[in-house]
């Protein structure tokens, strides 16, 4: 069932209607930009759209478009869908793919769009940042059309925190996500771990000591500060183990050549040493002939 309020919504009228396209075609230049809108806003044939290659949402949630189809019923479209032209009656989404599909479920036989001019890439960037502002993506989508608009789109970090308006730290933090096994990376898009748990995670270079927390978390039901605890007290234990094995095996050293020492000069030897090898060797002797064997074998 089509809702005619959502064409007198958006109908310019007759005379205002030729004023404006007469001066958009005297006005336009000879080469638009290819973001240029090439009107202000369509009723588009809901059948004439096809959706958008490029849309980096891969699930959407069954109740939410339901609820959404239920507010578009009553209220019709607020935010126009943005489509480009390929033919005649022949378009191609570029953002807006919930809006869509909540339409056709409301019964609307038109849809309210905005028309682009767009290749494939402006195309491809369009989509991703509309999402990622837009829609609720869940974060491993994010890094993924993060990942992808430097990626596909040649695009910096930089630049792209500039696209999405984040910094250069938060974008990073999504596209780290991708470096976790494929098994997290799922409970995190499926909402079973949180991002705070997975941020925490990723801080941890070996990938069974990972999956072991990550089944701590799931069966166990750890917070992310209980994580982020078991972290830094994996971090500090790793940072001190190289320096402690490399303590025991000096001692072991020292006690091997101590014995040497004691053994050649007949009288026990100490040996102090530091882990720097700084130290000092103490022969002792009980008498003047005492100091005289020790002599004649250092041949002195």
């Amino acid at each position: 069932m089509e809702l005619n309020t959502n064409k007198k919504r958006v109908g310019l009228g007759r005379g205002l209607g030729a004023l404006l396209q007469d001066s958009e075609s005297t006005n336009r230049p000879a080469k638009p930009n290819p973001l240029e809108m090439i009107s202000s806003m369509n009723d588009i044939n809901v059948n004439f759209i096809e959706t958008n290659p490029f849309q980096p949402r891969a699930f959407f949630d069954e109740e939410a478009l339901n609820e959404l189809a239920d507010s578009i019923r009553t209220q019709g479209i607020i935010q126009p869908i943005t489509v480009r032209q390929l033919g005649r009656d022949q378009y191609q989404l570029i953002s807006g793919e919930r809006r869509l599909q909540a339409s056709k479920r409301a019964g609307l036989s038109h849809i309210p769009a905005y028309v682009r001019t767009a290749d494939d890439q402006q195309m491809l960037e369009m989509a991703l940042i509309e999402n990622i502002q837009r829609e609720n993506l869940n974060a491993i989508e994010i890094a993924l059309s993060y990942q992808r608009l430097i990626t596909e789109c040649s695009l910096k970090q930089e630049e792209l925190g500039d696209r999405v308006g984040k910094n250069r730290t938060t974008v990073n933090n999504y596209i780290r996500l991708l470096k976790l096994p494929p098994v997290i990376q799922a409970a995190l898009r499926d909402n079973k771990i949180s991002m705070g748990h997975a941020r925490a995670i990723i801080n941890v270079d070996n990938v069974d000591v990972q999956l072991s927390l990550f089944k701590k978390i799931v069966e166990e039901g750890w917070s992310v500060r209980r994580v982020e605890d078991a972290v830094r007290e994996l971090q500090t234990s790793d940072a001190t183990l190289p320096l402690a094995r490399k303590t025991q095996t000096l001692k072991q050293e020292m006690r091997t050549l101590q014995f040497k020492l004691s053994s050649h000069f007949g009288s026990k030897i100490s040996i102090k040493a530091d882990e720097r090898n700084k130290g000092e060797i103490k022969i002792p002797f009980t008498s003047q002939d005492d100091l005289d064997r020790i002599l004649e074998v250092l041949k002195f």
